[in-house]
C-alpha cells in the first residue's frame, strides 16, 4: 500500500481522513468509528495532528491519541491513570503511572457507551487542572 502524502496546509481534520482512507481496511472503519463517538462526547473538541502521523483529540489539553498498528487501532489517553474505568475500557499500558490504552484489534466491537463516558471524564479531567492553575 503506497502511503499517501499529506498536503502541507491540510487541515488535521484532512490529514485524519487521508488517514482513513490510506488505511482502507478494519483499521480505518475503526479508526473512524472512534472518531464518531469522540465528536459525540464532546461536539468542542479539536482534532490535531502530531509527531508526523498521528491523530489526537484535544480539550483543555490532550484527550488521547488515535495511532494505527497492522494488529491494532491504540486509543492512548494522556491522563489515562487518573481516570475510573468501570467498563475496564483499559487494555493497554497498564503499568504506567500517567497514560493509559485501549487496543481495538479486528472483529471486536466497541462499547460506545463506555467508550464516550471516558472521554468525556478525560476532558472533565483536563478541565479541573486547568481552573487550579
Amino acid at each position: 500500500m503506497s502511503r499517501i502524502e499529506p498536503r502541507e496546509d491540510a487541515s488535521p481534520a484532512a490529514l485524519i481522513d487521508g488517514r482513513i482512507a490510506e488505511l482502507g481496511d478494519w483499521r480505518g472503519e475503526t479508526l473512524a468509528r472512534v472518531r464518531a463517538l469522540i465528536h459525540e462526547a464532546d461536539p468542542d473538541v479539536v482534532e490535531t495532528w502530531k509527531w508526523r502521523g498521528v491523530p489526537v483529540w484535544e480539550h483543555d489539553g490532550i484527550v488521547c491519541t488515535g495511532e494505527t498498528y497492522k494488529a491494532a487501532v491504540k486509543l492512548t489517553f494522556a491522563k489515562g491513570a487518573s481516570l475510573d474505568d468501570p467498563k475496564g475500557l483499559f487494555n493497554s499500558s497498564l503499568e504506567g503511572n500517567t497514560r493509559r490504552a485501549i487496543d481495538i484489534h479486528e472483529g471486536e466491537t466497541i462499547n460506545a457507551a463506555a467508550l464516550k463516558a471516558l472521554f468525556r471524564a478525560a476532558v472533565a479531567l483536563n478541565q479541573s487542572k486547568k481552573r487550579k492553575r
